[in-house]
């Protein structure tokens, strides 16, 4: 008897649908891939969720499911052999942040590398937007159909993410710097955290594939720069069963350590400042769904300063390990908070979170006391 079939609507071009795409892999979750055309936004996904986002996940029970963090934690539940998340406190809360900041912080380079060099992508990102949202159109005129898309992302990313002509310079240089970093990781771990992939290279596959590895300059990058880096994506995207239950590791490695000091140090502001501003909001506005974004914020890539725009789903990503960690016992607290204080995060993750946050078809609400 055949398995119910899911149906994962997405792109190759586009950064999130790599993340869904590659755990349904791995999990050996029956599924087919359809792309995620205009049309079947307009009449399929948008109808049955709300938001014109992709990746979205039809189940077998008719259910649109939307977020890739949603989805996975969707399918965790019904697909419970080799779960993603790592048991050892210190570990799954490493997992958690590294999603966090895969989803979140990685978009710089991603967004940057892809909209600025446009003589070496604009080309192929107008073909795969094309190919993707209108494949029964001549492909000689797909490409056509990629230039208001392209015209969008183009030029929302830069004020959206803090990316200008002012920083781009730092951007790149961090992302080089954590380009040898992942590279050295990748040495001595097939994954990152172990010889099983755990959330955090689901949350690392999106951004590292989709742009920095299919698009051409960056991709060049990757591989002479980083040639582990790119074997790890190709081994991303190579995902079956057999690669489950090989263990996850007992203490966060080292290697990642350069990793998570930037992050508490260059990301955690933001956050910080993302946390107030919605507490904020919602003190006005107690029961009203969230805006996207609340206002704008200067932040910080190495020497480099730029403004940016607070996204309030940023706090929804932030509970997840902020309200892990918040919840240990005593007994496990003390281990875990040794590897904090190593990494300079310790006083980040005791930051108190007034509201929580939850979503109702797609959008950020306040969750009720």
């Amino acid at each position: 008897m055949n398995k119910p079939t899911y149906i994962h609507y997405g792109a190759e071009v586009s950064l999130f649908s790599g993340k869904t795409r590659a755990y349904l892999r791995y999990k050996g979750i029956p599924f087919e891939e359809h792309k995620a055309s205009a049309k079947v936004v307009r009449e399929l996904l948008y109808p049955n969720t709300g938001v014109r986002v992709i990746p979205v996940l039809k189940t077998p029970e008719n259910e649109f499911v939307q977020d890739t963090t949603e989805i996975i934690d969707y399918l965790e539940q019904r697909f419970t052999d080799s779960s993603v998340y790592p048991k050892n406190p210190s570990v799954k809360l490493a997992a958690l942040l590294l999603e966090l900041f895969a989803d979140e912080w990685l978009l710089l380079p991603a967004m940057h590398y892809r909209w600025f060099y446009k003589k070496r992508h604009l080309w192929f990102v107008l073909k795969e937007f094309g190919a993707n949202g209108v494949p029964h159109w001549p492909k000689f005129i797909q490409p056509l159909f990629g230039v208001l898309p392209a015209l969008y992302f183009g030029k929302m990313f830069g004020p959206v993410l803090g990316v200008s002509k002012r920083n781009y310079k730092a951007i790149e240089l961090w992302y080089e710097s954590f380009l040898s970093q992942l590279d050295m990781h990748f040495q001595k771990y097939d994954f990152l955290l172990g010889n099983s992939p755990c959330i955090a290279d689901f949350g690392f596959i999106g951004p590292l594939y989709a742009h920095l590895y299919r698009d051409p300059y960056s991709g060049e990058l990757m591989r002479s720069k980083a040639p582990n880096v790119a074997l790890w994506v190709e081994r991303m995207n190579q995902l079956s069963p057999e690669q489950a239950n090989l263990g996850f590791v007992d203490s966060v490695p080292s290697t990642l350590t350069p990793i998570f000091e930037r992050m508490f140090k260059e990301q955690f502001p933001v956050l910080k400042e993302t946390i107030e501003r919605v507490a904020s909001r919602i003190s006005t506005h107690p029961t009203a769904k969230l805006p996207r974004f609340l206002g704008k914020f200067e932040f910080s890539i190495g020497n480099s300063k730029e403004t940016r725009l607070i996204n309030s789903y940023a706090q929804w990503m932030l509970q997840r390990p902020v309200n892990f960690y918040q919840s240990l016992d005593t007994q496990h607290l003390q281990a875990v908070n040794g590897w904090l204080q190593s990494v300079g995060g310790q006083e980040s993750m005791n930051i108190k979170i007034t509201t929580q946050l939850i979503r109702k078809r797609n959008l950020l609400y306040p969750k009720k006391a």
